[in-house]
């Protein structure tokens, strides 16, 4: 039993990075399709940037890179975490009770992992981390 309890400990962190990445880069392509077009939708053609749509395609794109990286984790992810709310109560709830029912299940989805990112930080390996045992090692005793 303690072989099992040692890989689960072992490997729990990296597992939240791997998470981690992988969800802040689907992520980005909202972003990536709001502001870049790509990929292409014609939803997002002629988008504003300075627009509520616009704002939440900047904090897609740049919130989702600074998670991929695994900087400034839980502040991001909170952020994130609170524009998906917004976006789940603006857009989705309108149209119906039901996640499934009103498209809103990935708002749901990423609202509550980014809430996660914002209380466990982003992983073993993330730049937070690297920068945190930067300082253990580089402060006097």
């Amino acid at each position: 039993m303690k072989d099992r309890t040692d890989f689960f400990a072992v490997w729990q962190p990296r597992i939240l990075s791997v998470l981690r990445v992988v969800v802040a880069l689907l992520f980005m392509e909202h972003g990536t399709m709001k502001l870049l077009g790509y990929p292409p939708s014609e939803m997002f053609k002629g988008l504003q940037l300075f627009s509520l749509l616009g704002f939440a395609g900047m904090l897609e794109l740049f919130g989702g890179a600074l998670l991929v990286i695994g900087l400034f984790t839980r502040a991001t992810a909170f952020i994130l975490s609170g524009e998906m709310a917004v976006a789940y109560f603006m857009v989705h709830a309108p149209r119906g009770f039901f996640p499934v029912l009103n498209q809103g299940e990935l708002a749901v989805l990423y609202c509550f992992i980014f809430f996660y990112f914002a209380t466990a930080g982003g992983g073993l390996w993330s730049v937070d981390q690297a920068l945190q045992h930067s300082k253990r090692t580089n402060s006097p005793p």
